[in-house]
């Protein structure tokens, strides 16, 4: 099997093992995104705001945490090497955080843990991208990130169907328990698979965060895609009691709308991720953004379950032809000794639109309940313009 996925997708045992720990921290994560929404409403607040805005602060400052931290890490990752155990570091924080979900009981609390975890996550991410690159060849770079991508996307989407029914026959304890576990066996499968590189820093290396040599033209173009991608997928977590009330559902019925995107994801990201190794992975970027903006419009106007579900398999379908080959560009075109850094501005980008997304829905959704939606759609439009004129291709189409 490993033989097979390694001829024909380009994922060895290190991909896979990688991939393995990408499934184990979506699940963690995405059980939170059902769950956290149920909890915060539950938990004592004095604080004078509706819960979709606390919601929405609650899942931006992990955002926040990740994007400020992960430049940094990138940057001791690129100069000290260390990638492995920077992976179990950040998995471990993950856990512990996960675990103590269900100790607290103040809404501080879970804004501390959720910061915690946003480092861990900055951790784990930046020095993933950087074996992945190492461990991979330009020719079949595509299919590898697709797997990389869609065990990532396998665990988003049972996330939010675990947490939501677990929390649902079960109550919060055993949700955060399940969450931790995946996140465990992620950490096993790096441990046992994946070596330490030997990176040996060159004779004029030295930590530099703020150092523009190392950007190359394109990368921050792709940050930007990566960004609204996220932003207008996630826009949507912030505002579960609401599409509940409209929609007459449980938080099942959310969870289950919610994970139609990862599934769409699961079956098309690692196809377009193979097929951007043929055609060129620019036409595939552009194509998703294209098809992001009214896909992301669409989500205001869902009347049923039913409704939700499809348009979020749209979107599915939309932001399975960006991200894989949108991170084998990143990797093509990033540089030796700079890859972890230079790799970590698409992954910044993500942390960011996880983060503003659901804070802007829960902002715009005061005025209008439709409005968040449409605003991320013009951001796809507008950001498919500047990937058009900016971004350079890799690939000799054949």
């Amino acid at each position: 099997m490993i033989d097979w996925l390694e001829r024909h997708l380009g994922a060895n045992r290190v991909v896979l093992a990688l991939s393995l720990a990408r499934l184990g921290d979506g699940v963690g994560n995405s059980v939170l995104i059902v769950v956290l929404p149920l909890y915060v409403a539950q938990i004592p607040s004095r604080r004078p705001l509706p819960t979709s805005v606390l919601v929405g602060v609650l899942i931006a400052l992990f955002g926040l945490i990740n994007s400020a931290v992960q430049p940094i890490a990138g940057a001791w990752i690129d100069r000290y090497g260390r990638r492995k155990a920077s992976i179990q570091v950040g998995l471990g924080l993950m856990a512990v955080c996960t675990l103590a979900f269900e100790a607290t009981g103040s809404y501080t609390s879970l804004a501390l843990l959720r910061v915690a975890q946003g480092v861990g996550f900055a951790l784990t991410l930046p020095a993933s991208l950087a074996i992945l690159r190492s461990a991979t060849q330009r020719a079949s770079r595509g299919g590898a990130m697709g797997v990389f991508t869609t065990f990532r996307m396998i665990g988003f989407s049972l996330g939010p169907l675990l947490g939501g029914f677990l929390q649902s026959r079960h109550g919060f304890g055993a949700a955060f328990v399940a969450a931790t576990a995946a996140i465990v066996i992620g950490m096993v499968a790096v441990q046992i698979w994946v070596d330490e590189p030997e990176d040996v820093p060159g004779p004029d290396a030295r930590f530099q965060l703020f150092d523009r040599s190392w950007l190359e033209p394109g990368l921050l173009p792709l940050g930007l895609a990566t960004f609204v991608m996220a932003a207008n997928v996630a826009m949507m977590t912030a505002l579960e009691n609401r599409f509940n009330e409209r929609l007459h559902q449980t938080a099942f019925g959310f969870g289950l709308a919610f994970s139609a995107l990862t599934l769409t994801r699961v079956v098309f990201q690692a196809p377009l991720g193979r097929l951007s190794d043929h055609v060129g992975r620019k036409p595939l970027v552009l194509s998703g953004l294209a098809l992001l903006a009214p896909g992301t419009a669409a989500l205001g106007y869902a009347a049923t379950t039913f409704q939700l579900t499809g348009v979020r398999l749209f979107q599915g379908i939309a932001t399975a032809a960006i991200a894989a080959p949108a991170f084998a560009l990143a990797a093509d075109l990033a540089t030796e000794g700079h890859e972890a850094r230079q790799m970590s501005l698409l992954t910044t980008g993500f942390a960011l639109g996880i983060a503003v997304g659901p804070l802007l829905a829960g902002l715009l959704a005061v005025l209008s309940f439709e409005l968040p939606f449409w605003v991320g759609g013009a951001l796809a439009l507008a950001v498919t313009a500047v990937v058009w004129r900016k971004v350079p291709e890799t690939v000799t189409r054949g």
